[in-house]
């Protein structure tokens, strides 16, 4: 089955949910025009993310996905936070700011019966999942009003294990992929593969539909993943420089420079590994830093560094989240490139 029967959409083609570079204006545009566009919703709170359901549904009636992550919550360590607060030490001394004033949180939380609650007033019609998948009875509770779950595999294991979970499609995410990986089973970073080499290994492993994520920019790519096995393609990076896009003028000229090459896995800015352009704060404390608290307590400590760089025009500390491969980015309406990707 391809993801146009799956979804009961036109073309094999899904929007990445993007937090942070997109609103729901971008998902809208897509899926009218005959795509599978998404809402990011793991960094909305309850009431932006009913103004954003909302929105779709006054302006679409096409369907439509709600990302969601589904990482296991923690309490704040202590000492890692200390150790973290050292390590940016010099930078706030470097900007002026009182570290004793930059408090501590977290600002992502996992798909919750609350949330589960306030979205089935509009049974959005596809949910996808980051870190896994929600426990059993919520799972359970959204597909009680119909809707379709997909969640993220970054290798065999885990698409294995989502399929006897219950998901009806597995995104194949490749290590090529822009933000956050989809890695729940392990933190060995060295089971992540290649979008072209995951896929074919993911098709053969599990029997529902396989979307291919990750490195994919253009037509040729996606007619590549569809040669592969795949059902279906996502794409984000390629939609960053679309009209509907929300990034930074900073993070629009970095994706538009020879800058967009040169992209890493970092923990720095969140607490777990995700792909962006490189920057100061990855060159100096090392990409991946053991000083990083746990995901998402990652995040408060670097934001007034970030906001005190920015207003200096300087990304030292912004999160320019990308995937490897950018050359499909257009600044151009999101209906506009996502035409430009169907297969001839």
């Amino acid at each position: 089955m391809n993801i146009q029967q799956l979804f009961g959409i036109e073309l094999p083609i899904i929007q990445a949910p993007m937090a942070g570079v997109q609103t729901s204006a971008m998902a809208i545009a897509v899926s009218n025009a005959g795509g599978l566009g998404s809402l990011p919703c793991a960094m909305l709170t309850p009431d932006g993310l009913r103004t954003e359901l909302k929105a779709i549904a006054a302006q679409t009636t096409r369907p439509y996905n709600v990302n969601f992550f589904c990482h296991q919550p923690t309490e704040p360590d202590p000492v890692r936070e200390a150790k973290w607060r050292a390590a940016l030490a010099p930078y706030y001394a470097e900007f002026g700011i009182d570290p004793a004033t930059v408090p501590a949180g977290g600002g992502r939380a996992p798909f919750s019966a609350e949330v589960a609650g306030l979205i089935a007033e509009f049974k959005p019609p596809v949910l996808s999942f980051h870190f896994g998948l929600p426990p059993p009875a919520l799972l359970a509770r959204v597909k009680g009003w119909g809707a379709k779950v997909i969640s993220s595999a970054t290798t065999v294991e885990e698409a294995r294990w989502l399929e006897a979970h219950g998901v009806d499609a597995v995104i194949a995410q490749g290590v090529e992929a822009g933000g956050h990986r989809g890695i729940f089973l392990s933190d060995d970073l060295s089971t992540q593969l290649g979008t072209m080499a995951l896929l074919p290994q993911v098709v053969r492993a599990v029997k529902v539909p396989v979307i291919a994520a990750g490195g994919i920019a253009d037509r040729d790519g996606v007619v590549a993943a569809l040669a592969l096995g795949a059902a279906g393609v996502q794409l984000g990076t390629s939609f960053m420089l679309c009209a509907e896009a929300t990034i930074s003028p900073m993070h629009r000229a970095a994706l538009q420079s020879r800058r967009a090459e040169h992209t890493t896995l970092t923990n720095v800015f969140t607490g777990r590994p995700a792909r962006g352009m490189y920057n100061r704060l990855m060159k100096e404390l090392g990409a991946l830093s053991d000083a990083a608290p746990a995901f998402p307590f990652a995040t408060a400590a670097l934001a007034p560094l970030k906001a005190a760089a920015e207003k200096l025009g300087r990304d030292d500390f912004s999160t320019l989240w990308s995937g490897q491969n950018a050359s499909g980015c257009r600044a151009i309406p999101a209906a506009d490139l996502l035409r430009s990707l169907v297969p001839a």
